[in-house]
């Protein structure tokens, strides 16, 4: 017996009078046990391993081979929910959960996305829902003026914002649009001579796409970056590898410049940088997926100097702007640079408010076509927080952070590897810790405890954090940025890190590091 009174016969018989999908009062019930359910998890979140500590092939195991022949009731399903599926699940709202970057949810993100779940639309042109479309460029503008963008990257401006799912396809659409303004230029010929331009520090994404846009691999440039630019995009060395492939009759197309690396959070100059690829006629794409958000508070507005001269710029409000995913925000000076290199118009979807050129369909800015509303989760954030709360939201990250990092400053057992910038701390047992052993020198060794001590930590299932090689060296990264995390938490965690520490050093003895 399922959650609606509903025979097998009268289904097979084509009866379902009684099988209303969308039941108000039914749709009422279940809801608030779905409610009643997820907020149990966020209160007890943190008794659960951070990290899954299941094996591989877990839930093949645990579940049958074929789907229900009757409807079952959502209580059985909640329970195999808790049962199943929760141990399987790695926390990434769990108040211990420092590894990558934050996922951070809020009340308002949630409620933002069940509201544009419950609604449904498929807001791909202006007419499929007018409120998705007319909001999106609202909310975007808001979230423009609050980064203090130029006004050309705002609608006032001939700009606009759009929100994509994530930065890969942000990355994607904007250098098929740069690609497709070269093509039309000069012919599809010139593709195999394009040349797209990172750091070493640059996202996988922009290789990724470089592949999907269809230019030759050898083409993509990761430029190598040192610890003496605190590992950020140098002006000199993206000019050198420019001119090197000039002189190679190659042709220079796209720059992605990022705000906020992966590996350390390490910032490249954009203002320099954006000079040197527009005289050289290149389309700069700003990605600052992490740490854009932290760009609406005044002190780390200056990371983002310069983006008047960049020709997109991105970031993930699903990161560190408690909207929960998915949720990238893209702004462009030059829509039509996108809207050229994505459109279609097929007969089906002609209109008279398409025709009139006064909407925008946002299925010609983005890579499918189909698209959710993603713009009401965002303007209930906007609206439920407020300016003020989400510049001390990330304030109070950012110092849990810097909280964090005196603490492993203090125990001269451990460093910091690379200056902090926003709210993560690049870490490590320093070799100093190994002294009295005859190979503390050996960078390959120390590298190693580092690994292990971070798979001690993890597999204890209190905290999780993940690591970067950051100019050979090995780093524990502490990313803080969910959303229940308090000074109490990384004093916790501090605590563990020690523990395990301790425990790992005490059994490297006889004058050898223990791999």
């Amino acid at each position: 017996m399922g959650s609606f009174s509903t025979s097998h016969d009268q289904i097979k018989n084509g009866c379902t009078s009684k099988l209303n999908l969308l039941d108000p009062e039914e749709f009422r019930r279940q809801g608030h046990m779905v409610i009643d359910f997820l907020a149990d998890y966020y209160k007890n979140v943190e008794k659960y391993p951070v990290r899954s500590q299941v094996e591989p092939g877990y839930l093949s195991q645990r579940l049958p081979e074929s789907a229900p022949r009757d409807p079952e009731q959502m209580e059985a399903i909640l329970q195999d929910v808790k049962m199943h599926i929760i141990p399987g699940i790695t926390h990434w709202q769990s108040p211990t959960y420092f590894a990558y970057f934050p996922a951070s949810a809020s009340i308002a993100g949630f409620l933002g996305e069940v509201i544009s779940s419950g609604l449904n639309v498929v807001g791909f042109n202006w007419i499929s829902s007018p409120a998705a479309t007319e909001l999106e460029g609202i909310v975007m503008d808001w979230l423009g003026k609050m980064l203090q963008l130029p006004n050309s990257f705002l609608l006032s401006g001939g700009g606009r914002g759009v929100i994509q799912g994530t930065t890969c396809e942000a990355i994607l659409c904007t250098l098929v649009a740069a690609r497709d303004q070269i093509v039309r230029q000069m012919g599809w010929g010139c593709i195999g001579k394009l040349v797209v331009y990172g750091s070493d520090q640059t996202h996988f994404a922009l290789e990724k796409a470089t592949k999907i846009a269809g230019m030759k691999p050898e083409n993509f440039r990761a430029i190598r970056t040192t610890k003496s630019t605190a590992f950020g995009l140098s002006v000199e060395s993206l000019e050198a590898a420019i001119l090197y492939d000039i002189e190679a009759g190659l042709i220079p197309l796209f720059l992605c410049a990022t705000v906020g690396t992966t590996s350390s959070t390490a910032i490249d100059p954009v203002g320099p940088l954006c000079d040197v690829a527009k005289r050289h006629g290149m389309w700069i794409h700003v990605d600052a997926a992490y740490a854009g958000s932290a760009c609406i508070c005044p002190e780390f507005r200056h990371f983002i100097d310069g983006i008047e001269g960049a020709n997109s710029f991105s970031l993930n409000a699903h990161k560190w702007f408690f909207t929960n995913l998915d949720c990238c925000c893209l702004w462009l000076k030059d829509q039509q640079a996108l809207i050229k290199a994505l459109s279609t118009n097929p007969e089906c979807l002609k209109n008279r408010a398409t025709d009139s050129k006064q909407v925008v369909d946002y299925k010609d800015m983005q890579i499918v076509l189909s698209r959710r509303f993603r713009a009401i989760k965002l303007w209930l954030v906007l609206r439920s927080f407020g300016v003020a709360n989400l510049r001390n939201f990330i304030t109070a990250h950012v110092n849990m952070a810097k909280h964090f990092e005196r603490l492993v400053t203090i125990d001269k057992r451990f460093e910091v590897v690379v200056p902090r910038n926003f709210a993560m701390v690049c870490f490590r047992v320093s070799p100093r810790a190994f002294a009295d052993h005859a190979n503390f020198n050996d960078e390959k060794l120390v590298n190693e405890f580092n690994s292990h001590l971070l798979e001690s930590i993890n597999a204890a299932g209190l905290v999780f954090m993940t690591h970067a090689v950051i100019g050979g060296v090995y780093a524990i990264r502490f990313a803080v940025g969910a959303s229940l995390t308090n000074h109490e938490h990384v004093n916790k965690a501090w605590r563990v890190i020690q523990d395990h520490a301790h425990a790992m050093l005490a059994t490297s003895c006889n004058g050898q590091l223990q791999s």
